[in-house]
């Protein structure tokens, strides 16, 4: 009978409380916060990251678009012997200036006047101090996004010495035939310089989601 009651007794003891539960429990909702705080910033980057690169590109799908429904029925409709020059030409910033094609990148868009913030979330963009295609001598200079708004010239490095562009303008039709690319620095205006004969240069970042230098295509043009 002692040893009955001595083992009930024994049973009846409660436990004692692990000191460590309190910590560990503590350190369970601080990792818990941790993790959810992660998961937050990591949704907010993804969604960032996919308006940047898709979300954009909706708003200057829009854009494009606009310009090209207007813009179309004008190319070729005007006397290229009548067309005014560089200093001549009323500036506006975002309005259609050429259709661009270039079959390598399979790309067509419409080119807008300006290479300013807004312009070039409309699509490519014409450097307003080059020439236009329409004149007999000078580079035009276009500037596109390689990343976002579209990115019409993320493939810009594929092309190739001989390659075709086609600048479409209510002045008529020019083609041209890529020469070299380059990569330069941001600050290197001279690739915009005129040139005596009609020649293009493309321009875009380099690499890809970055702008520290500008990928240069350049290309002269040629008849038919």
């Amino acid at each position: 009978m002692m040893q009955d009651s001595r083992i009930v007794a024994d049973e009846a003891l409660p436990e004692l409380p692990d000191p460590s539960l309190p910590r560990r429990t503590r350190q369970g909702r601080i990792l818990r916060v941790v993790g959810i705080v992660f998961l937050v910033i990591a949704f907010a980057i993804g969604g960032y990251l996919g308006w940047l690169l898709w979300g954009t590109g909706l708003a200057t799908n829009r854009a494009q678009e606009g310009l090209r429904g207007g813009f179309e029925a004008t190319v070729g409709t005007k006397d290229p012997s009548k067309a005014p020059p560089t200093e001549r030409v009323v500036k506006v910033p975002g309005k259609a200036v050429a259709i661009l094609l270039i079959p390598k990148m399979d790309l067509d868009m419409v080119v807008v006047e300006g290479t300013d913030t807004e312009s070039l979330k409309k699509g490519p963009g014409h450097y307003t101090q080059t020439a236009y295609p329409w004149e007999d001598h000078g580079r035009v200079g276009i500037a596109g996004h390689r990343t976002t708004y579209g990115a019409p010239f993320w493939s810009l490095d594929k092309l190739e010495e001989g390659d075709r562009i086609t600048l479409q303008t209510e002045y008529g039709t020019y083609n041209y035939r890529v020469t070299r690319d380059l990569i330069i620095q941001p600050s290197e205006g001279w690739v915009l310089e005129p040139t005596r004969r009609p020649t293009l240069v493309l321009t875009t970042c380099n690499p890809r989601f970055s702008a520290a230098e500008r990928l240069v295509v350049f290309a002269e043009r040629v008849n038919g």
